[in-house]
């Protein structure tokens, strides 16, 4: 049996006393020490579930002959922190929840690490960890809630700001308004459809950081506690045999991890995210050619909420991330190994193919040809800026449309629920980046309330902050470089006239190039008030959205 490696000797005695001084023994200590990062919260319904997962972690643990210890660390919800200025704190908590993870595992110097999380920042701050530590890890999710139901129709709880649109159009009163937010998030969980949250919980199978499976299990089933035992287990089998997150992540693992998430349409947001996995993982720069590369081959084959009126229920029935992973084995570079010990064609032998169809396809038959996630360029987006095909109307895959334009996301939706904005509109949101934000803010409610006045299948949304995974309709997010770098992007005016072309990944302003330079010997930047604290740190650190947003 392995020792912790300074839990031994002379030299080991005081941290052998501090670990009794809680009741931990001689033989408990002289076993392999398991950290379990859990990211439990009551403020988070994704998370609430944790520490009754986290028991059933640490019951695997105990079973597979390891100690484990648990410690905690951020995770904010997006839905509570949208539409103010909580928003700007959720993506600079990433690196932050990263550091954490880091500094305690490190100080501690554990032998093996179980991360705990559910949520949209929380997963991908974690498997950052995961990548940074090369240690042996594996993650486990919480698992999606249950959807809301009305008027017999399935919906995450994204219903309650389509309905502030119905409200305000006099589609429904107070009282019906009401009984919509009591129905609306039936139970704990992340949300109830592919938004980010759970599209990086998928992104860690195909990562091969998660067992086979898991991701999308509900909440509330038996099955998710069984997953918790299971992967208290496999963590002792990968210290066991000296697996660590090195020899999972490689380059192919990524790619694998890209292909899937552009197969199934997955949220934008996982575009940052994998990149600055990557970048944590000692492997460079993962530059967003890359995925606009692999998104003109690889095609659309699976189709969940927001993309279609499929839940995360409805995924999970289908068989989930081994049953997408089934589909695409042609493309994929199935000889990674993976936190199972075991390769990931090894694993994918062990699942059926789907029985639902009408969610995953075959690659002879995709929903697209090509992938569900784009990157589009053109004179004010040079360096990239991302698109989500898979919930863009097919009317609206070319479009054009007359710029009206806006420095904060609360100036847009303000309007937009005023009725200053009109059917045909071009709404342009900057200095909402990284910088600008600063944070890179989601841009939730302005596209959700163009859904609830009825203008998201005429309209659209550009912007250099990031949009929700929630979002349905023509947006198009990360624009790079930001406006608050002096991008192009930051010389629109109202009137203009700009051109989004899916087919041929390119977004384009239509102003002479002699008419941009006099916008830009005049353009003042807006200066915004930013609290002392750590998100004046995160403005000078952070990168362009183009590499992920990482802060260096």
């Amino acid at each position: 049996m392995k020792e912790n490696n300074i839990l031994s000797g002379e030299q080991g005695a005081l941290k052998r006393a501090l670990y009794k001084s809680m009741g931990f023994s001689d033989s408990q200590l002289r076993k392999p020490v398991i950290a379990i990062a859990n990211s439990y919260t009551n403020a988070t319904p994704g998370h609430y579930i944790l520490n009754q997962l986290c028991e059933q972690v640490k019951a695997g643990i105990l079973a597979a002959g390891g100690t484990p210890m648990v410690f905690s660390t951020v995770a904010p919800c997006d839905g509570i922190a949208e539409g103010h200025e909580g928003m700007r704190y959720i993506l600079p908590t990433r690196d932050l929840i990263a550091s954490t993870v880091e500094c305690m595992v490190r100080a501690h110097r554990f032998d093996g690490l179980v991360l705990l999380g559910s949520c949209d920042k929380i997963v991908p701050g974690m498997l950052m960890a995961a990548a940074r530590l090369e240690m042996p890890a594996i993650f486990l999710n919480g698992g999606p809630m249950m959807p809301a139901c009305y008027k017999g129709k399935h919906y995450d709880g994204n219903i309650i700001t389509e309905a502030i649109g119905w409200k305000r159009q006099g589609k429904i009163d107070e009282a019906e308004f009401a009984r919509i937010e009591n129905l609306a998030e039936p139970c704990v969980g992340s949300c109830a459809m592919l938004g980010t949250a759970n599209t990086m919980c998928s992104l860690a199978e195909s990562l091969g950081l998660a067992l086979p499976g898991t991701a999308a299990i509900p909440a509330v089933m038996a099955a998710r506690m069984e997953a918790g035992v299971r992967t208290g287990e496999a963590i002792m089998e990968l210290v066991h045999r000296g697996i660590t997150s090195k020899d999972i992540l490689t380059r192919n693992t990524f790619e694998n991890a890209m292909i899937h998430l552009l197969s199934m349409g997955g949220s934008t947001n996982g575009i940052l995210h994998l990149q600055a996995i990557y970048h944590e993982a000692g492997l460079g720069e993962l530059e967003l050619e890359a995925f606009d590369s692999l998104s003109r081959k690889v095609p659309q084959v699976a189709s969940i909420y927001p993309a279609s009126e499929h839940d995360m229920v409805d995924y999970y029935e289908a068989g989930g991330v081994p049953a997408i992973l089934r589909e695409l084995r042609p493309l994929l570079h199935l000889e990674e190994m993976t936190v199972t010990g075991h390769t990931v064609e090894e694993n994918l032998e062990k699942f059926p193919d789907t029985t639902r169809r009408e969610i995953i396809r075959p690659l002879s038959d995709p929903f697209s040809q090509s992938g569900g996630v784009a990157v589009l360029k053109g004179n004010i987006a040079p360096n990239g800026c991302v698109i989500k095909p898979a919930a863009v109307p097919a009317h609206m895959f070319h479009y054009r449309g007359v710029a009206q334009v806006f420095h904060t996301e609360e100036s847009s939706y303000e309007a937009v629920l005023r009725g200053d904005v009109k059917p045909g509109t071009c709404m342009v949101l900057m200095y909402e980046g990284p910088k600008g934000g600063p944070g890179m803010p989601e841009m939730y409610k302005t596209m959700k309330y163009l859904e609830g006045m009825g203008l998201s299948d005429s309209c659209a949304l550009i912007t250099d902050g990031r949009f929700s995974g929630s979002n349905r309709g023509l947006f198009v997010g990360h624009i790079s470089p930001e406006a608050y770098e002096g991008g192009d992007f930051a010389l629109i005016e109202n009137g203009d006239e700009i051109e989004i072309d899916i087919e041929a990944r390119s977004i384009s302003l239509h102003v002479s190039q002699q008419e941009l330079e006099l916008r830009r010997a005049r353009l003042e930047l807006p200066q915004k008030e930013i609290k002392r604290g750590y998100l004046r740190t995160y403005q000078r650190i952070s990168t362009s959205a183009a590499k992920g947003a990482i802060v260096e």
